[in-house]
C-alpha cells in the first residue's frame, strides 16, 4: 500500500512538472507572439505619414565626377534639416552591364518609395525596373524621359554650357598665350557615346569654337571607361601630338589622366559642371557650373511635400538659372589674359541675355 502511494505522489508531482513546463512554453510562445506582434507594429509606425524614404543611386562613384559629388552636397544638406526623410546613397559602380540587377535589387527589399539618380542612361534601366515595382517611383536628372507614370526627369541643357564653354576653347586657341599653337585644334575627350554626348555636347562645344573662327577644328576621342585615367592620358598625348592646345571632357574619374598630362606637357581645359580651377591652377582656364545640388535639394522638398509631377520632363539651362559660369575665381582671372576675358565676358553677356541665337534655340 506504502509503495502504492509512493506511485501516486511521483506520478501528481510528475503531472505538475508537466503541467507547469506546459504554461511555461505556452507562455513564452504567447509572449514571443505578444512582442513580434508589438514590434511589428512599432516598425509600421516608425515612419509619420508624411515621411519618406530616399535611395540615391549613384550610377558609378561619387568621388572624381562633378554631378555625384554636387548630388551628395545636397542630399546630406537636406537630410541634416528634415527628420521625416531617410536617405541612402547606393554607389553601383563602373560597370554598366551591371547597374539594372544592382538598382532592382536595391528596391525588392521594399525600403524606399523614391529612387533619385543622375545619369542620361537612367531611365531605361528604370522603365525596366518599374515594370517589377510598380510602386516606387524614379527621379533623373540630367536626362530626358517623358511619358512614364513612375519617372520624372530633369534635363539640363547641355547644348547652352558646351556653347559657352566651346567659346572660351576658340578664343584660347586663337590666342598667344603660353601653351597655344598656330593649329586651331581643341579636344573632346569623353568616357563613352550616348545621345546627349552625340547630339548635344559635341555639336554645341564646336559650335561655339566656330563662332570665333570658323576654321577651327575638333578632336573627339572616347575612352571606353568612366575609370580609366591612363587611357585618358594616353588619347590626351596623341591629342596634343596632333596639335590640340584647349580641351574638354565628360569621363568621370578618366578626365584624372587628361588633367595630369596636360599639366606636365602644357596645354588648357575648360571644364563641366563644378568649379574645378583648383585642380590643376594656370591649366583649367574656365569653368561651367551646374547646379546640380540647388536642384537636388529642390526635388527633395517636392518629394516631401507629394508635387513631383512624374510623367513629365523639364529642361533646365541658362535662363532658369541651373547652368552658368564661374568668373569670380583666381584660377579664372590669373590664367586668361584681360582681352580674352573681355571677349568672352562679353560673348557671354549677350548669351545668356538672349542677344545670341545658337543651333538649337
Amino acid at each position: 500500500m506504502v509503495q502504492f502511494l509512493m506511485k501516486i505522489k511521483y506520478s501528481s508531482a510528475s503531472m505538475r512538472q508537466k503541467t507547469c513546463l506546459h504554461t511555461v512554453r505556452c507562455s513564452l510562445f504567447f509572449f514571443v507572439l505578444c512582442t513580434f506582434i508589438v514590434t511589428g507594429c512599432i516598425r509600421n509606425n516608425t515612419r509619420s505619414d508624411n515621411s519618406v524614404s530616399v535611395l540615391v543611386f549613384i550610377t558609378g562613384i561619387i568621388a572624381g565626377s562633378p554631378p555625384y559629388e554636387l548630388m551628395a552636397e545636397g542630399v546630406h544638406e537636406f537630410e541634416n534639416s528634415n527628420s521625416n526623410i531617410t536617405i541612402k546613397i547606393y554607389e553601383a559602380g563602373m560597370n554598366q552591364a551591371e547597374w539594372e540587377q544592382q538598382l532592382a535589387e536595391m528596391v525588392s527589399t521594399g525600403d524606399y518609395d523614391v529612387v533619385i539618380g543622375s545619369n542620361p542612361s537612367l531611365p531605361e534601366i528604370c522603365v525596366n525596373v518599374a515594370a517589377r515595382f510598380p510602386n516606387v517611383r524614379f527621379i533623373i536628372t540630367d536626362a530626358h524621359y517623358e511619358g512614364h507614370s513612375q519617372i520624372k526627369t530633369y534635363y539640363f541643357n547641355q547644348y547652352e554650357q558646351s556653347l559657352f564653354l566651346g567659346y572660351l576653347a576658340g578664343l584660347i586657341t586663337t590666342s598667344n598665350m603660353q601653351f597655344a599653337n598656330s593649329q586651331k585644334r581643341i579636344g573632346f575627350i569623353a568616357a563613352q557615346e550616348y545621345p546627349m554626348l552625340t547630339n548635344e555636347m559635341l555639336p554645341g562645344f564646336i559650335e561655339g569654337a566656330r563662332l570665333v573662327d570658323p576654321q577651327i577644328e575638333l578632336d573627339r576621342r572616347i575612352v571606353g571607361s568612366w575609370g580609366d585615367p591612363s587611357k585618358a592620358a594616353e588619347l590626351t598625348l596623341a591629342m596634343m601630338d596632333s596639335g590640340v592646345d584647349v580641351f574638354t571632357a565628360i569621363a568621370g574619374g578618366s578626365a584624372q589622366g587628361l588633367i595630369r598630362t596636360a599639366a606636365e606637357r602644357g596645354a588648357y581645359i575648360v571644364w563641366y559642371n563644378t568649379n574645378s580651377y583648383s585642380l590643376a591652377p594656370g591649366i583649367i582656364a574656365g569653368c561651367g557650373i551646374m547646379e546640380q545640388k540647388k536642384l537636388t535639394i529642390e526635388i527633395l522638398n517636392d518629394v516631401l511635400a507629394g508635387t513631383v509631377q512624374y510623367g513629365t520632363s523639364e529642361m533646365l539651362g541658362v535662363k532658369e538659372g541651373y547652368l552658368s559660369f564661374i568668373f569670380d575665381d583666381p584660377g579664372y582671372r590669373n590664367t586668361l589674359p584681360q582681352d580674352v576675358r573681355e571677349k568672352f565676358e562679353n560673348f557671354y553677356s549677350d548669351f545668356s541675355e538672349g542677344r545670341i541665337i545658337s543651333g538649337q534655340q
